[in-house]
């Protein structure tokens, strides 16, 4: 196929509701998120009685995306919540009534522009049943794609087996899992201002991929399908010294069947590293086969040309078809044709 005719598919850009409806429980109303104006098609969302993040109205209108998507040569976006969103830190019965408005607004943008835009709803993980209900109402009356969780819940990682009764549910349901950092280790170590997602991001996404691997969960469930945020974080560095311990410890051995790489090589990643001797190594140790596009759009952090960010790998056409859209159409389960 011609790369003229081959747009690419975003599967890291964030949605967040233009309102939110009141709070109805008893607990968790400081932690409830509203809307506040700002300056012209902009609003903030007010969490804790302050401003969390001031986002543009392409955080919840589908029309006004689509301008921005045609400038980036992108053929479609996978919408899924801002993580903060996802609440893990609320009474379960409120988690689940937000979430269930936020996947509903996802919903609604999909089916504005399904051509355009699929989607990944949230699930309230602090409680394993409710988030397994709602997974499966996101693929079965939503007609999502799966879901985005979070690197931890509450502390909690992603691996601990407490949630192998989610994993099981996803892949048996042909869900796809999207992982993004949230509520980072060494926020409190941070020294200067606006350096969370800079600096804190990378390393909570490497401790989810590895807690997937040490704690077992890809061993028990092969076929997964999991993409973590900004090319696995660190996670591209640390696999060589877990390979090393694999190697030389027994203990990790015991627990491990097969190399780290191996299961590291079962993930899809995106792109959103920010330069191309990067992204080249991230393709080095996890393969090009494993990579996807990302953006975090529509946030001020987000990469503006995704396209143009893996074109400047200087891969040969045929890989870099596969990570315009190819590897995403795999991780999406769609038919990749």
């Amino acid at each position: 196929m011609s790369p003229t005719h081959v747009r690419g598919i975003d599967i890291h850009t964030h949605v967040v509701p233009g309102s939110f409806p009141g709070y109805r429980g008893t607990r968790g109303a400081h932690q409830w998120p509203s809307m506040a104006p700002a300056q012209p098609c902009h609003c903030h969302v007010m969490i804790n009685g302050a401003s969390y993040r001031t986002v543009p109205d392409t955080s919840w209108l589908a029309a006004k995306r689509l301008p921005d998507m045609d400038e980036a040569a992108l053929a479609r976006q996978i919408l899924s919540p801002m993580p903060e969103l996802l609440s893990y830190w609320l009474p379960p019965e409120d988690a689940h009534v937000l979430l269930r408005h936020v996947n509903e607004t996802i919903a609604t943008m999909v089916s504005d522009a399904p051509t355009r835009f699929g989607g990944l709803g949230g699930v309230p993980l602090q409680d394993l049943d409710a988030a397994i209900a709602e997974l499966e109402f996101i693929m079965r009356d939503l007609g999502l794609h799966g879901a985005e969780i979070g690197t931890h819940v509450n502390g909690v990682s992603i691996g601990d087996p407490q949630f192998e009764p989610f994993f099981a549910t996803a892949r048996a349901l042909g869900a796809s899992i999207f992982v993004h950092a949230i509520h980072p280790a060494g926020r409190d170590r941070l020294v200067g201002a606006g350096l969370e997602q800079l600096v804190a991001f990378p390393g909570d996404v490497g401790l989810a991929i590895t807690s997937m691997i040490t704690g077992g969960t890809l061993e028990r469930l092969p076929g997964l399908r999991m993409a973590f945020s900004h090319g696995g974080g660190a996670f591209a560095m640390m696999l060589p010294r877990l390979e090393h311990g694999w190697k030389t410890s027994p203990a990790l051995k015991n627990i491990l069947p097969r190399s780290p790489s191996s299961y590291a090589r079962e993930f899809w990643y995106d792109t959103l590293v920010y330069d191309a001797a990067a992204l080249r190594h991230v393709a080095s140790v996890f393969g090009t086969d494993r990579l996807c596009l990302g953006s975090d759009y529509p946030f001020q952090i987000r990469e503006r040309d995704p396209v143009g960010a893996a074109r400047a790998c200087g891969f040969d056409e045929q890989t870099t078809l596969a990570l315009l859209e190819g590897n995403a159409k795999r991780f999406l389960g769609i038919d990749a044709r």
